[in-house]
């Protein structure tokens, strides 16, 4: 409830911050932008205490999911760019039952989030912008995939074991050509979206897990 509140509260800042800035900046710019995400889960794996036979662990596969919204920039050669998107992530665990055809059975989880990053930047000539922050972000839905998952190693209480708000933090670079504008960047988290919370601690410690994920998009200035 506390991260949630502090979410809240660095929302209502940024939006402030920005209202200001329209009336007091001529160096503002208001935009909206779109593009992909290529999210992964990582951690360790994890076997079942109630089943030795059953194990869960990272797969390489790396989730699609839609980002878009709005960013706000104020400054010119160095420069501030909160931004207020809507975000797919997730990412792809391994189920693996020895003894039953040793087959793997992946399973996907996928988070809706309201993110907001505020990024500092410089930027390099007329294009080239390089640009690194932090980022919160609000869980707003999940597909259910990782309950079930965790249901297949006796986990309880598993509709408690996501992180409704995460802070992480967002690396890359951007370029600007005319009003259109191209972002690639990295995005990791610095707090687990997955802590769970069981009578045995060692299944606890295992299934802790963190996002990251590489995001491109596209954006064009409207102000």
């Amino acid at each position: 409830m506390r991260r949630t509140n502090s979410f809240h509260l660095v929302l209502l800042l940024v939006l402030f911050a920005s209202s200001s800035a329209i009336a007091q900046s001529r160096n503002f710019k208001i935009g909206i932008k779109a593009g992909t995400n290529l999210s992964g889960l990582s951690g360790d794996d994890l076997v079942s205490t109630n089943d030795p036979s059953v194990r869960i662990g990272d797969k390489s596969t790396r989730l699609t999911g839609f980002v878009g919204g709005l960013f706000f920039r104020l400054g010119s050669s160095i420069f501030i760019q909160p931004e207020v998107l809507l975000s797919q992530k997730g990412g792809t665990f391994n189920v693996f039952r020895s003894g039953v055809g040793n087959q793997d059975n992946a399973v996907k989880v996928r988070f809706s989030n309201l993110d907001v990053p505020v990024l500092f930047g410089i930027r390099i000539g007329d294009v080239l912008r390089i640009n690194a922050g932090p980022i919160a972000s609000l869980r707003l839905s999940e597909n259910g995939g990782l309950r079930d998952a965790l249901n297949e190693v006796g986990a309880t209480g598993v509709e408690d074991n996501f992180k409704r708000a995460a802070l992480g933090y967002q690396v890359g670079v951007g370029f600007d050509i005319g009003n259109l504008n191209l972002d690639l960047r990295y995005e990791g988290n610095a707090s687990n979206i997955i802590d769970t919370n069981t009578a045995s601690s060692n299944f606890n410690s295992q299934l802790k897990r963190k996002s990251n994920l590489f995001q491109a998009t596209l954006g064009f200035v409207i102000f």
